[in-house]
């Protein structure tokens, strides 16, 4: 296959698709590569080594998307791309479809096979796409939180930890999966008082053994949730339906009962947001606020530190585009039942359950559309 490698174009976007290491990998398996000049530049990875793997480097995006049979990239596509995206070309990037149903209706009229990286699941059945960058993302968050805290930056002024004599801040986490297990454990390292809150009674019982003695884990109903809003300094939205819309657990009114300059950091923004309040924002102008309360929003936060996010993802990423490479892509791809599960959208056709309800479209067993 012809496999496109463009340079991202979202705002404050540094992540590149690819290292040189898997532009050879995909050449020893017979597949061309095309990677845009610059496009590793804001990970620190010069054209010289793509050349030297057995890349061709292209001038722009739009020579990329022309010749490539599968497109590799970071972020979901930005209506310039679409513009470029031709039907029965294949895309494999982080879509997060729930999040925008313009987004979604732009893909379906396109007629182009779109591969998810967040709702794939591996053969131990985990979302091994999505942990990479959820690790990063809740450990950001407790960076970012404490940024935000301070005064200059229009919070209350707070030290996460506190110091002798004075309380530490206490930290909200809202979510136990691997966002908030990360943020958690940055937060205690920091000695907060954090709070960290699921559904899942197993998955409490399993933070409750790994976490440091300041990390208290409590099953989240809404009684809690507006208890522990009334005490919290730093809140950390780390909640995940895997491809559904995220569930807005904390409403408008409820911004009342928190602290004037404390903060929220919602890391689901990027399906949809777990306040109702959230909207998304960018690493230039990431904050704003409601009723006296901080919200960041930022869509792409593992995107501020490119290096380290681009050899994160890379590493998990590279033997699934090989092994759809390898399958041909498009329809074909569909006789893999692992990359069955990132299918979103086959030929114009929603092949994900949860991002049918979302919008309340017609969904299509991606079997039957196999073969």
């Amino acid at each position: 296959m012809k496999i496109g490698v463009p340079a991202e174009i979202k705002t404050d976007e540094y992540r590149v698709a690819m290292l040189p290491v898997g532009v050879e990998e995909l050449r020893q398996q017979g597949h061309e590569v095309f990677v845009e000049a610059g496009a590793g530049l804001g990970s620190g990875l010069a054209d010289h080594a793509y050349l030297q793997a057995g890349a061709e480097l292209l001038p722009g995006p739009e020579t990329v998307f022309e010749v490539a049979d599968l497109v590799v990239k970071v972020k979901e596509p930005q209506p310039s791309e679409i513009a470029m995206i031709r039907p029965g070309q294949t895309i494999f990037t982080y879509f997060h479809f729930a999040a925008s149903r313009e987004l979604t209706e732009a893909m379906l009229a396109v007629g182009a096979h779109c591969y998810a990286y967040e709702t794939l699941r591996d053969e131990q059945g985990k979302l091994s796409l999505l942990t990479p960058m959820s690790e990063v993302a809740g450990r950001m968050s407790i960076q970012e939180g404490a940024k935000y805290l301070e005064r200059p930056q229009q919070g209350r002024g707070i030290l996460l930890g506190g110091v002798p004599g004075v309380a530490p801040a206490h930290i909200t986490v809202l979510g136990g999966g691997v966002v908030g297990a990360n943020a958690a454990r940055i937060a205690a390292g920091f000695q907060a008082d954090v709070a960290i809150l699921d559904v899942n009674m197993d998955r409490l019982r399993y933070l409750d053994d790994v976490m440091p003695p300041n990390v208290n884990v409590l099953f989240s109903d809404r009684h809690t949730i507006r208890e522990q809003l009334r005490l919290a300094d730093l809140v950390i939205g780390a909640v995940l339906i895997p491809g559904a819309k995220a569930p807005h657990l904390i409403r408008r009114e409820d911004l009342r009962l928190m602290k004037p300059g404390s903060v929220v950091i919602d890391v689901a923004i990027d399906q949809g947001g777990c306040l109702e309040t959230s909207r998304p924002t960018t690493h230039r102008d990431p904050i704003f606020v409601v009723d006296d309360v901080l919200h960041y929003c930022v869509t792409n936060m593992p995107g501020a530190v490119g290096r380290t996010s681009t050899f994160a993802l890379c590493n998990v990423t590279l033997p699934w585009v090989v092994r759809l490479a390898n399958a041909g892509g498009g329809i074909a791809a569909l006789q893999d039942p692992y990359l069955r599960t990132a299918a979103n959208i086959i030929g114009g056709k929603i092949t994900n359950e949860a991002v049918a309800k979302t919008f309340d479209l017609p969904y299509h067993d991606p079997t039957s559309l196999s073969g």
